[in-house]
Parts: structure tokens; sequence; C-alpha cells
């Protein structure tokens, strides 16, 4: 227990730097909790779900219904055949994004072939203002802060901003991507300010969810005053997701990550007490060609993927309602994701909330065989909820998020005891972030850092 008592130490010394004492009670509840039920760990037995992922089919007369994600990264490799599409995308969504600049790219050739031939009308014509629209492709990117060698492109070296964004699409296919190069509040805030996209996605934040501040104040503004959903990335550590800047706030998504068609249980080397974990390696695109591929691993990958899935779930709901925007805008749309009609023209809306609790119905505790060689965690059958939050999520959660939103097949509530875990990670979560008063667990919702990227 020596350790046990020397990790609560450490955490006390660092919050009494940098915290009231409500944050500091907070965070030594999380970090005992975490660490009390780490004891009782043991071998279960895992029961796959089923891999189903559904479609959706075109709106009909203007467009299709669509969704809108945000990536906050490093630059992406816009001339990946990933992130390539036949569509055009309508003037009145560029418009609606704020495209003021098109740079139509070249497709022949390889990377640097390309990348010359588009250097002197695309790459060195940028700023920090443009908001670019690349044809051809599924990308609307900005770099908002204008502090790198070429603007949005991944640099050569890098290659996180491209993997992340093919995660979101390996979920959703059909998401337009407004993508922002950028680790500062400005950049995610950039994202929030814009009326038609409906996710924001971060995986990056403090080394070890050290609690300092970093991005919350830009996705509490793009959640609460603007109705967007945030998926957060929890630090790739069995730390406590509560005080980490991005995968913390109540109103974020925090997202930790498990073992995908392997045997399903919770990676060592990611966050605690997250709300949900999601696949942990991804087969992903290189940004340094056009067409190759790489196995790559960390709640990076995770949490975008989630965000394509819940972007999926928006897309599928507004093409059954009629819905034909995107995004929750106070004005236009009350805040609401899903903002259209039935049949018979009665008003149908999804929120935030909604959203989240249906996320939270649909997911799952494994009982197949733990593999002690996985370099895997077996889910506790006691409070798994402090691995693991809710639970897994991954693309066989999609219909039934969809048939309970839609109501035609609602979703069971959760246990009592699962319920009552979520709760006090929920109370933590708003006691630590002096967020709004606390709500029952089963519907809650809604400066620059030492950045580091959690892959």
């Amino acid at each position: 227990m020596a350790g046990t008592e020397e990790a609560v130490l450490l955490v006390s010394e660092l919050s009494a730097k940098s915290m009231g004492a409500k944050q500091l009670m907070a965070l030594s509840l999380a970090t005992i909790l975490v660490v009390s039920f780490a004891t009782v760990l043991a071998m279960l037995n895992e029961s796959p779900a089923s891999q189903t992922t559904a479609q959706t089919t075109p709106q009909g007369d203007d467009w299709r219904a669509f969704s809108v994600v945000a990536p906050i990264d490093t630059g992406i490799n816009v001339y990946h055949d990933h992130y390539r599409t036949n569509e055009t995308y309508p003037q009145w969504i560029q418009d609606g994004l704020g495209v003021n600049k098109v740079c139509t790219l070249t497709f022949e050739g390889t990377w640097q072939e390309r990348y010359e031939a588009d250097k002197s009308e695309c790459w060195d014509t940028l700023t920090a203002s443009d908001i670019v629209y690349f044809p051809g492709t599924k990308i609307i990117g900005s770099s908002p802060d204008g502090d790198s060698d070429i603007l949005i492109l991944d640099d050569p070296n890098d290659g996180h901003g491209s993997a992340v964004t093919g995660a979101v699409l390996n979920a959703n296919p059909n998401a337009i991507i407004f993508f922002v190069e950028g680790f500062s509040s400005e950049a995610v805030q950039s994202a929030a300010d814009q009326p038609l996209v409906d996710i924001i996605t971060t995986s990056f934040g403090a080394p070890g969810s050290v609690p300092v501040p970093g991005i919350e104040r830009a996705t509490e503004s793009a959640v609460v005053e603007f109705g967007k959903i945030h998926t957060g990335a929890a630090d790739n550590s069995p730390s406590p997701a509560i005080q980490d800047a991005t995968a913390g706030p109540p109103w974020s998504i925090g997202i930790a990550g498990y073992a995908e068609e392997g045997d399903d249980q919770k990676e060592i080397m990611s966050g605690s007490y997250p709300d949900i974990s999601a696949d942990w390696t991804q087969l992903l695109p290189n940004h340094e060609d056009t067409d190759g591929y790489h196995e790559t691993s960390g709640t990076s990958f995770a949490t975008p993927r989630t965000a394509g899935i819940l972007s999926f779930v928006l897309e599928a709901l507004r093409d059954e309602f009629n819905d034909a925007s995107s995004g929750a805008a106070p004005d236009a749309r009350s805040k609401q994701l899903v903002n259209g009609t039935d049949g018979d023209g009665n008003a149908f809306t999804v929120s935030n909330a909604e959203v989240r609790e249906a996320l939270n119905r649909s997911a799952w505790y494994p009982d197949l065989g733990w593999d002690p060689t996985s370099g895997t965690m077996p889910i506790s059958p006691v409070a798994p909820c402090t691995q693991t939050g809710w639970g897994l999520v991954n693309l066989s959660n999609i219909q039934p998020i969809i048939k309970h939103l839609n109501g035609s097949e609602p979703l069971p509530d959760r246990p009592g005891d699962v319920v009552a875990c979520m709760d006090v990670n929920q109370q933590l979560r708003e006691s630590y972030w002096a967020a709004f008063p606390s709500l029952p667990a089963q519907a809650h919702v809604t400066g620059t850092e030492g950045t580091r990227f959690k892959d």
C-alpha cells in the first residue's frame, strides 16, 4: 500500500500548488476511489457485441443529410485518398462554415510532387484568417493560430492530425470535416463559433492529466453556449480523468481506451473513471504519402472514432426526420442537434443531453476471457465504472443509439450501482470544474497548456 499512499500524497502536493480546497477535495476523492477499486481486479469472461454498422440514405431534393465534425490538432494531409470524395459541398454549406478561400489541389504524382505543384497557388498564400475548402476532399480547413510552417497541411515529420481525422471518417465516411490546426483555446473557440459544427474532438493535453488549466473554457462555450458535443481524450496513463482539462469537464465526453477485437478489456495505459472507453488501436492514413496506412494506438484515436460514431447517429436522425442542416445554433436551432419533423409534420428534436444519455445507456461491460499477455487490464466485477466509465462503445452501438433516440426501441436503464457510481463521477467533475448544479447521472450533459498528444 506504500505505492498507493505515495500516489495520493503526490497528487495532493501537485494540487495544493494550483487548486482551491474544493478542487483539491474532489481530486483526492477521485484518486482514492480509482486506487481502491484497482485492488479488486480479477479475470473475467467477456461477451462480444455485434458489429453492426448503419447506413443512411440520401436526404432528397436539395442535398443529403450531413454532419460536421471539427478535429483540433496538428495539420492534415489533404492529399491522402482517405479524405477524397466525388461530392462537391454546396455553396450554402461553404458559406455556413465561413469559407473564404478555395484551393484546387493536384491529385496526380507523389505527395511531394503534388505539394510542389500547389505551393505557389495555395500553400504559400494562406493566412491565419483563411478558412479553406479543398474540392475533391471532405475537408474544410483553417489554422487560426497561424504558427506552423505550412498552414493546415500536416508536417511531414508529424502526422497526428491526419490520423485523428482518419479515425473520424472510419466511423462515419460521410462526415464533413471542419479541420482546425492548433492546440489553443482560440483554436477550439474558432470551431465552437461555427454554427454548422456538431462535434469538436480534441486529443491533446497536459502529460499525466496534471491538473492545470487548458482548453476547458472554450469547450464549455461550445457545449453550454452553443449546444455542440465535445469528445476529449483521457490521458495515456491510468490517471483519473476527472481533473484532465480535455476529458474531465462535465460538459465533455471523456474517453479512455480498450482493446477492441483483442480481448475487449481495458488498456492499462489509459485514463481511469472516464465517461466511456473506445477502440484503442486502429488502421489510419499516413501523413507523408497519398495512399498508405499504419496501425497506431492511443486515446488520441479512440476519441475521434467516438466523434465519428455520434456524427453518424446525428446524420441518420436528420435523414429520418427531414432535418436539412447541422449544428445546434441557439438562434436558428434552439440548441437542438436534430431539429426536424416526423412523417406527420410533428416537431422532432434531439439535444446534447439526449445524445449523452443514449450513449451512456448503450455502453456495455464485457465478460470474455482476459488474456494476461495482451497488455490489457481485466475489467473488475466491482465498480467497473472506475475503469471504463459507463462502459465500452464501438460501431455496434450505432443502431441502438439511433433506435433509442427515434423512440422505436428505447434502451433500458443502466443498473443502479452503475448509475450511482457515475453520479459520483459527475458530481466530482462539477465540483472540480465549478460547473452548473448537479444533474442525474443518467442524463447528464452538457490559456494554452504544456501540450502533448494522447497517443
